[in-house]
């Protein structure tokens, strides 16, 4: 009896702790207005999108529960070093500013800016020098915006809160042109909800990244498992499809 009784405590020990691990819940700060990244999707109230299912495979891969919260691009760095979140899962280029203050994953998916203009302006621009003098617009937080005024080009460089913003003004002709994510850009487009609006093909970015997830300074052994199931992920092909089923290329 008394043996059954220590192997009994043992195992119910075993068994609070275990639970505990398992159901520990990270919270990932994701954007309602990066699609295809991240987005609101309005039928289910819920932020979907490719880093999303990236962020939800890496956490079924490395035993982690993933809560998705829902804010503006601006607020995930300082959630995040306030402990309000504990991953950044969105379209956030990996910058040697936000590296400073964040610790990212391994690269996912590589880019650059693309250029919107009004549909009844016709010119082939290539370079942002074709736009010298002009207003422009981008969103604040991204890398985008701070290139566009330290680059000295630009009249002004208006700070949108989102893409949508910066589409609606290009739209309606209050805005000369727009710099933003560039498959974020095609994919709104493709949305049909900007008809005034054009995708400048022949335009060369000039801010080219990479994006990943993001977690706090020190956090060096979750950074390890998101690292080692996104490498898992790649090599089997997951990452590829989830791309794919965002209407986005795979990268070879």
């Amino acid at each position: 009896m008394k043996r059954f009784g220590l192997a009994a405590v043992a195992a119910l020990a075993i068994a609070a702790v275990m639970p505990a691990s398992a159901q520990q819940v990270l919270k990932v700060g994701s954007t309602p207005t990066g699609i295809p990244f991240t987005f609101l999707d309005t039928k289910t109230n819920t932020i979907q999108g490719i880093m999303v299912d990236i962020v939800t495979e890496v956490g079924k891969d490395a035993g982690l529960s993933v809560q998705i919260e829902p804010m503006s691009f601006s607020a995930l760095i300082p959630s995040l070093t306030s402990g309000k979140i504990d991953i950044i899962a969105a379209a956030m280029f990996i910058t040697a500013p936000r590296k400073e203050v964040v610790d990212f994953s391994d690269p996912i998916y590589t880019y650059g800016e693309g250029l919107v203009v009004p549909k009844s302006d016709t010119k082939a621009y290539t370079t942002q020098d074709d736009l010298k003098g002009e207003t422009v617009g981008a969103q604040v937080g991204t890398a985008f915006v701070d290139a566009l005024k330290k680059s000295g080009l630009f009249a002004d460089v208006k700070a949108y809160d989102t893409i949508p913003d910066i589409l609606r003004d290009v739209n309606t002709g209050r805005l000369k042109a727009g710099y933003a994510d560039y498959p974020i850009l095609a994919y709104n487009l493709k949305q049909g909800g900007f008809p005034e609006v054009r995708l400048v093909d022949g335009y060369k970015p000039v801010t080219v990244g990479s994006v990943g997830i993001g977690v706090r300074k020190g956090e060096a052994a979750l950074l390890g498992k998101i690292n080692a199931s996104l490498a898992k992920l790649k090599a089997n092909g997951t990452i590829d499809k989830i791309l794919e089923k965002w209407g986005q290329k795979a990268q070879g």
